[in-house]
Formats: structure tokens, sequence, C-alpha cells
């Protein structure tokens, strides 16, 4: 049974020892700069995107789930350019990520700080597998539910050809949304706003509110899916400071759903 302790050091918990204090004056300025064009590179500009594809989807006559949005697609007809633009985007993901450790890394939170230090298999694997079980597995129930009441787009995994090479792209493409994300959603954007004085709270729910935006484009299903999803991870980095079990869950869940899908399409009736 959880004691009141721990589940009210869950609901709040402390910030991080030691703790900084916040930053003041031109430092805060300048911190803020850095979010906004951080974010206007990267996340921050796909939730504007999500927003606009709502937007339109709702515009568009019949429900969402009339509609469909293919996460991974072919980029070119020739084989060899195709490939060669999927590793284009996979390689901007990881550069994405690397923008936000350098970034924090030059501020003196290196990646052992925000939990990439030394990994450790038997509890960050596990603990990953665990949250990816977690979220994932009613993740797939709230899709279902929300696409049957009309308030999520079909969301198709891949659209990509059955190519010798389209099963380790889309892992790749797994492992990179992975690594994006968790740095930048949840190590860099809440470590920035701790240095700004926000609560615990506070930079938590920002960080998943950024997390759904950025999903919107798949429907209102998409977007609150992934609210909750932040939620759990962010609780999870600010309790324990480890982000290999979020990086390794997120990437088990994309890798299910964009491999399971290829491997399942046109074998079960559920699956579009």
């Amino acid at each position: 049974m959880i004691s009141r302790a721990t589940l009210t050091s869950w609901i709040r918990p402390a910030p991080p020892e030691p703790a900084a204090p916040p930053v003041t004056g031109s430092e805060r300025r300048a911190l803020w700069i850095e979010i906004t064009i951080v974010l206007l590179i990267t996340f921050g500009a796909s939730g504007l995107s999500g927003l606009l594809s709502l937007s339109e989807s709702l515009l568009t006559p019949g429900t969402l789930a009339d509609q469909s949005v293919a996460l991974n697609v072919s980029r070119a007809e020739n084989q060899v350019i195709d490939v060669a633009r999927q590793l284009l985007g996979v390689v901007r993901l990881f550069a994405w990520a690397a923008l936000g450790l350098y970034l924090l890394w030059r501020s003196g939170h290196g990646p052992s700080r925000v939990g990439l230090g030394r990994f450790r298999r038997r509890p960050d694997a596990t603990q990953g597998l665990g949250l990816a079980a977690l979220v994932g597995l009613p993740g797939l129930g709230f899709y279902l539910v929300a696409r049957a009441v009309g308030a999520n787009l079909t969301v198709v995994p891949s659209t990509i050809g059955d190519h010798w090479w389209r099963l380790p792209a889309l892992i790749l493409w797994a492992i990179a949304n992975s690594g994006a994300e968790e740095v930048l959603v949840v190590a860099y954007l809440i470590t920035r706003l701790r240095q700004l004085g926000w609560s615990e709270n506070s930079s938590l729910l920002a960080s998943a509110v950024l997390r759904g935006t950025y999903h919107l484009y798949q429907g209102f299903g998409g977007g609150l899916g992934n609210v909750a999803m932040g939620l759990v991870f962010g609780r999870y980095w600010q309790k324990t400071g480890r982000l290999w079990p979020l990086v390794i869950a997120h990437a088990t869940i994309d890798s299910v759903a964009f491999v399971g899908y290829a491997a399942l399409r046109g074998h079960v009736g559920w699956i579009p």
C-alpha cells in the first residue's frame, strides 16, 4: 500500500538538490530567448503546425475518424533517394537532441546530471519496458475509443513501401523520435524552467502540454493522450533523474507501433 508521504512526494515533489537560486536580470532574458529559439526550431514549431493541422481537419466535412494521417511516409519514388531522405530525417532528430544536450552541458548540466550518464542495463531497461507497458497499452485503448467517438483521425503508422530497408528505417525513426523528444521536452525544457524559478508542477505541465500540442495533427485523442504520457514521463524524470528509461520506453512504444503495423496490416481486421 502506498503511504501518504510517498503519494505526496509524487504529487508535490521537491526540486533536486542542490537547488540553485533562479536566474535574474540579463541571464533570465537570455534563457527565455534561448528557449524560444530552441522550441521554434524544434517541437514548438511542430506544436504550431499541429494546431493548424487540427484546425484544417475540423474544417473538413465529416468526422475526424473519416480522415487519416500517416506517421512515416515515402519521401521519393526512387528507393535510393527515399532511404537517403529517411536517414536525413533521422539525423535531423538526433541533431535536435544533440542541440539540447549541448546547451545544457554549456550551462553546467552535463549528460550525467540530466539522466544520460552510464547506462545501467537492469534498472534502466527494466523500468523503461515497464513504462512502455504502463503508457502504451492504455494509450492504444484510448486511441481506439477516441477514434470510435470521432475525436481522432485514423492514424496510419507507416505508408513506406515494402522495401528491404523499411523495418530498419522505422526502428531508427522510433529511436530518433524518442531521443529528441525526451531530451528536449523533458530534460532540456524542465531544467530551463527550473532555472527560471518555475515549480516542479508548473514545469511538468508545460512539458506535457507541449508534447500534446505537437501531436494534435492526430486529433484531440492524440493530443490528450500525449499530455497524459508527458505527465507520467516528466514526473518520473523529476523524481528519479534518469532519462534512459524514458528513451527506452518511448522507442519501444514507437517501434511496436511502427513495426507491428507493418507486420499485421492486411491480417488484422481493425488495422486500417
